[in-house]
């Protein structure tokens, strides 16, 4: 099964519970995002890896009445939160499809641009996934995704303290590569996988940005298991986030995380 452990944890309802609090990273990226895609109205753009929907619905607003937006994600309960978004914008012009891009079928393409926002670190065989969302453009269409930069450019990232009490990452099984938030952190990989998936005119455009937020916007307790921490070590594990947390601290439970991010832009090399 493609993306097997992935598909797991984003339906997992204690997972996406706490992912709503960590949105407010990701949504500190978006305006930077909403300028590289450049949405015109009429435009017909699907957003891949589209969580709970607030990228979808700003890009629904862009396109207007004349244009839509295909949100598509593999987890069933953020996408029923991004409905419920999209429905108390207001916004109508706005479907959400449950779909493993690297292996599904999209009936609502072609489309003008395919954008992801942090959407895309996670595929198992990232150049077949982005072959796969190259075909769902239209002749010289356009892909705008926003991914992280290296972990260490990310040290709001509490899992490089937790590597004493964690067991080492299994080995990918043959054929697949490793995922996870980071995955697309080095350049130079990231633009070899596109031109291998047929991608030209490629360009990456680093950023950084600040953002201030509570604790929860990087941790919460439930996380723990998700990343391996054995029960017995919980405490140690609170402590640990707690020294993490505190070179961020600005206020009570007011912490400034500093964000780097690369935004990449590639075309359709078919004609």
């Amino acid at each position: 099964m493609a993306n097997e452990a992935e598909t797991r944890k984003w339906n997992d309802e204690q997972w996406v519970e706490s992912w709503r609090r960590r949105e407010k990273l990701t949504d500190a990226v978006t305006p930077c995002t909403l300028d590289a895609v450049s949405a015109r109205p009429g435009q017909r753009v699907c957003d891949i890896g589209c969580g709970g929907g607030g990228l979808t619905t700003a890009l629904a607003r862009l396109v207007g009445a004349d244009g839509d937006v295909v949100g598509i994600d593999l987890s069933a309960p953020l996408l029923e939160l991004a409905g419920e978004r999209a429905d108390q914008a207001g916004v109508a012009n706005t479907r959400f499809v449950q779909l493993d891009v690297q292996t599904g079928t999209l009936d609502e393409a072609p489309f003008d641009i395919a954008v992801s926002q942090f959407g895309v670190m996670f595929f198992d065989e990232p150049t077949a996934a982005f072959r796969v969302i190259r075909s769902y453009l239209k002749p010289r269409g356009r892909f705008v995704f926003a991914c992280w930069q290296s972990v260490e450019r990310n040290p709001w990232y509490l899992a490089t303290s937790m590597r004493p009490l964690l067991p080492p990452p299994p080995l990918p099984a043959p054929g697949k590569s490793p995922v996870g938030p980071f995955s697309l952190g080095d350049e130079e990989y990231v633009l070899d996988i596109l031109a291998a998936a047929g991608f030209d005119d490629v360009h990456g455009t680093p950023h950084e940005t600040k953002v201030r937020a509570p604790a929860s916007a990087v941790f919460d307790q439930t996380m723990l298991r998700f990343m391996g921490v054995p029960p017995d070590r919980e405490d140690d594990a609170l402590q640990i986030v707690a020294r993490h947390l505190q070179r961020f601290a600005v206020g009570e439970d007011e912490y400034e995380y500093p964000l780097a991010f690369t935004i990449y832009q590639a075309s359709d090399a078919k004609s």
